[in-house]
């Protein structure tokens, strides 16, 4: 390696290792709020029968996308 490529690729390792000492002096303090109720106001997609129905629309358009180009 030449001398420009042996700068380059030094100044690139001393800024990604300044990057990455600069997200670890944050703040250590880690405040986790996990909540499990399960009533009316959970996300439509964690309901299993939002996935079956959509497992069986996907089902029935990629046959019928396969049969039409088939020609009998």
């Amino acid at each position: 390696m030449n001398f420009k490529n042996k700068l380059l690729l030094s100044l690139l390792m001393i800024c990604s290792s300044i990057t990455i000492f600069a997200q670890d002096k944050q703040d250590k303090k880690v405040d986790v709020n996990i909540n499990l109720n399960k009533g009316n106001d959970s996300q439509w997609y964690a309901q299993p029968w939002v996935w079956i129905v959509g497992g069986a629309v996907f089902i029935l358009l990629l046959v019928a996308l396969l049969k039409s180009g088939r020609k009998e």
